[in-house]
């Protein structure tokens, strides 16, 4: 089974309504046909939610740098050590593979430090998704398609929580927006955990974004 005990998971309800609230929670059981999950927690508020029998959801997860995704139903809840809810598990073979161009692209000016030929210099971001990031350039800095470096990235989340990810990217374009240089930049190594980070720091803001719409 690719879900394992402590794997993280994104939660929304499988629902078209446009404001559908994302939620994070972990494995902490696992059977052939079912998950054990920790009492999901809203992204945006910070707060445990219940979800009764019956709830249809749609989960997602990061196994070896790919994320996946899958729909379930909750069929049952326990209170071992910690209260668990029990969630189908359609098995591996029906795991739908999230694409790179698919993960959730957000404009935010988040602080970045930049390894670049052995010199530390720091950027801010123009935009973030857990494939890549754009950095803001200023009139003397340049990046050459192909090179690599090594990335600091401090993302601030509504509980007023900062997680710093640690990754190596590889520039692969420099372009003009509004007159300003853009480099894009994409992920080459970055575990599991930092890339939940990410999803879940991009949802974040994509939720901001809605509610003060």
């Amino acid at each position: 089974m690719f879900l394992t005990i402590g794997t993280t998971l994104t939660i929304s309800k499988d629902s078209n309504e446009e404001n559908n609230e994302q939620f994070k929670s972990k494995v902490v059981d696992t059977g052939d046909d079912f998950v054990m999950i920790d009492y999901p927690v809203n992204i945006e508020t910070n707060r445990t939610t219940f979800f009764i029998d019956g709830t249809k959801l749609h989960v997602s997860f990061v196994r070896n740098n790919i994320s996946y995704s899958f729909k379930t139903e909750v069929t049952g809840r326990a209170n071992k050590d910690i209260p668990m809810l029990k969630i189908s598990y359609p098995g591996d073979k029906k795991l739908t593979k999230i694409q790179r161009r698919e993960y959730v692209r957000v404009e935010t000016a988040v602080d970045v430090a930049v390894d670049y030929r052995g010199v530390i210099q720091q950027f801010v971001a123009d935009d973030i998704s857990a494939g890549g990031i754009a950095l803001n350039l200023g009139p003397n800095d340049t990046f050459e398609d192909g090179e690599k470096v090594k990335l600091t990235i401090a993302l601030p989340f509504i509980n007023d929580e900062i997680k710093y990810i640690n990754t190596e990217a590889k520039a692969v374009r420099t372009w003009k927006k509004n007159e300003r240089a853009i480099a894009s930049l994409q992920f080459l190594e970055t575990t599991s955990k930092d890339r939940q980070d990410i999803i879940r720091f991009c949802f974040e803001r994509q939720l901001q974004a809605r509610n003060d719409a």
